[in-house]
Order: C-alpha cells, then sequence, then structure tokens
C-alpha cells in the first residue's frame, strides 16, 4: 500500500494484498461476485425501531443500482424536500440490492402516496415516524446475503468447503477489522490526495483533483473530507498489519476497545494484560488501532511504537490532520478486530455458493471475501 507519486500518477491503494488471518489456500481460485446486484444483497440492522409517531417520516426503502445519494434526491425532489436535510444511517453499494431507512421532516404525503413512488430501481417497502432524524452512524451493523461463483471450474463444493473453514475460523479469531477498497475511490487515489491536504498541499490537491476529472469537486468541504478519511484509513489499515496475525491479544500500553459499545481504556502494564486477555479471549474487548487526529487517545509501548513509526514514515504528524486544510480531523480509536453478529452461513443454492453473515456498523464484507 503506497502513496509515492509523481506528477501525473497515484498508486492504488490496495487492500487485496494484505496480512489475512487464514492462511492462503495453495489451489486457491478466484470467485466472482456482483455479477448482477442480485448477487449482493445487504440489510440494514437498525440501533433502534421507530416509534410511529413524531415529525419524521422514515422510509424502508430497497434500491437496485443506486447509490443512497441519488436515492435520497430522488425523495427529496418527490417529497418536495432539500436533498441535503435527508436523514441516513449509512451508505450503501449502488451495484447491490440494499434495504436501508432514510427520514425527512414534516412530509405532508400520507404513506400509500409515498409508497406509490416505487419502480424498478427503487421500492418504498413501508413507511413510519419517529420523534427524530436518523442520523449517521445510527445502525447496529449490516446483514449481507452474497452469491459467488468461480472464475474458472472449481466445483461449488469446493469454494463451499473454503468458505465453511474461513468462516469457523473467523467467528472464533475475529475478522481484522481492515477499511475495504470501496473507502479509497474508484482508483484507490484517494488515500495520496487526502495526504496532500494533510500536509497542507492545497494547491498540489486541486492539481490532482483537476488531472483526474474532479476539479469542481475540489473545494467540497464533504468530499475533502471523504479524501482525507481514506487517508486516515490506509494509515489505519498499515497498523492493523503490523499487528496481525495476534489481534487478539492485548499488549502493555494497548487501549482496548470495548465491543459491546467502544468505550476504550488503557491496558497500562503486563499485569492489566494479564487481567484483561480473558475478556480479549471471550470477544469482550480488542486491542484498537487509530484514526490519526491531534484529540485522538494514544497508546503507550509496544503500541505507540509502531503506530508513531507508521506515521513518521508517512511523513506527517498528528497535527496535521487538525489543519483547516485537512477538515480539522480529531482523530479517534478503532478496534483492530470485530466479530459476527449473527452466526455466519455458507450453503450451495442451485450450484451457487450463498453466503450469509452480519457486520458491525463499518466494518467490510469484501474484507471476509478476501480471507475466502
Amino acid at each position: 500500500m503506497s502513496f509515492a507519486m509523481n506528477s501525473n500518477h497515484f498508486e492504488n491503494s490496495s487492500t487485496t494484498e494484505l496480512p489475512r488471518v487464514c492462511p492462503p489456500n495453495p489451489d486457491a481460485v478466484r470467485i466472482t461476485y456482483k455479477a448482477s446486484p442480485e448477487d449482493f444483497v445487504v440489510e440494514e440492522l437498525p440501533l433502534y425501531e421507530p416509534s410511529g409517531t413524531g415529525t419524521h417520516t422514515w422510509l424502508w426503502i430497497e434500491k437496485r443500482g443506486m447509490t443512497t445519494h441519488a436515492v435520497t434526491r430522488t425523495l427529496a425532489q418527490k417529497l418536495n424536500k432539500n436533498h441535503l436535510d435527508a436523514g441516513i444511517a449509512g451508505l450503501k453499494d449502488a451495484h447491490a440490492v440494499t434495504r436501508q431507512w432514510i427520514t425527512f421532516e414534516n412530509v405532508t404525503e400520507s404513506p400509500e402516496a409515498i409508497t406509490a413512488f416505487s419502480d424498478d430501481k427503487l421500492k418504498i417497502l413501508s413507511v413510519t415516524r419517529h420523534a427524530n432524524k436518523l442520523r449517521m452512524g445510527h445502525l447496529r451493523g449490516n446483514r449481507f446475503v452474497i452469491r459467488i461463483k468461480s472464475e474458472r471450474t472449481a466445483s461449488s463444493q469446493t469454494i463451499l468447503e473454503r468458505a465453511q473453514h474461513v468462516l469457523a475460523i473467523l467467528k472464533e479469531r475475529g475478522i481484522p477489522n481492515y477499511f475495504g477498497e470501496q473507502r479509497f475511490g474508484n482508483a484507490g487515489t484517494n488515500a495520496a490526495m487526502g495526504k496532500l491536504l494533510v500536509q497542507g498541499d492545497v494547491k498540489g490537491f486541486e492539481t490532482a483533483m483537476a488531472a483526474a476529472g474532479q476539479a469542481r469537486q475540489a473545494r467540497d468541504r464533504k468530499m475533502r473530507n471523504l479524501i482525507v478519511n481514506a487517508f486516515q484509513s490506509e494509515l489505519f489499515n498499515k497498523v492493523l498489519s503490523a499487528r496481525m496475525p495476534n489481534l487478539g491479544i492485548l499488549l502493555p500500553g494497548d487501549l482496548a476497545s470495548l465491543h459491546r459499545n467502544s468505550a476504550v481504556f488503557k491496558i497500562a502494564t503486563e499485569e492489566d494484560a494479564r487481567r484483561e486477555q480473558p475478556r480479549a479471549d471471550a470477544h469482550e474487548i480488542s486491542p484498537s488501532g487509530p484514526i490519526f487526529g491531534p484529540k485522538m487517545a494514544q497508546p503507550e509501548g509496544v503500541p505507540a511504537e509502531i503506530e508513531t513509526k507508521i506515521l513518521n514514515k508517512a511523513g506527517v504528524a498528528l497535527a496535521d490532520f487538525g489543519r483547516k486544510e485537512a477538515e480539522q480531523q480529531p482523530g479517534a480509536r478503532r478496534p483492530l478486530r470485530i466479530f459476527f453478529l449473527e452466526q455466519p452461513d455458507a450453503r450451495i443454492d442451485n450450484e451457487v455458493v450463498v453466503l450469509r453473515f452480519a457486520l458491525p456498523s463499518g466494518a467490510y464484507a469484501t474484507v471476509v471475501l478476501n480471507e475466502i
């Protein structure tokens, strides 16, 4: 994973070759998915259910071949609302069948009229109300149903056995909480451009955006924030890679993340690490890694050495992420591993292997697929 560049090219920030939990299969075959939207189904797992009363209308929608932003614009136009006022808990893949909540305040149309907006790409499955707007991140996770096929002649049974083996290992040891390739843009170059903003090189960033055909978006704060986040994500992936394969082992100086509420606490000494390790083995806590920023809680000991080395090699400092040009990123901690929210499953359906699993908010299904 490199963000070295020359005047005309940024290197791709690929995640496919990152260290994995499961040993590579010597007889591996490439698998394909998303041959059609129906091959990749995602359903939002809400953090809470709407109450049925309130000034905010909640729409449970199903979309095909559309981005979440395209859906909010379509619905806003039909409801005579500003699409920027839409409430969503997360963004969902465009090339997939996805179901999620979208909210608007003070909608006057009846549920029957709203449901009638449905077409082949966008279906309004149900309409209800709640007292507040849905906010980004207000979801427990996502449930995935993914159909995978071999690019060659490997039998479905061979793929099924590999999938079942991998899912069992990940269930026990945890899933590396890598940011997936979607985080880095279609060309995989967002991290490199985000580094320019963190370094305060606005001119270089605008030149790179123009070269990518995105000159008009170079001054968009949301776009700039997204691109800086990609650089933070790349650095997190590097730290996670350096901690592989022992993502469940607590080290003195670690900042442990509590899985039930994301609270972070310090493992100050070797005695603390020994005392807390049974909780890590029970999947209650895990070591955390950095989303670099000046207000981020910092570890000590070996974990601090790893993070400092990666930050120094990138040629930036914590304070740089607080620049105005970088949209003043405060920083945060993120667990190095996550666990399935439901019992994972793999089975054959009409000669195709179908995977079913659920992941916490912010996790990427492609990480599980890379392990398989």
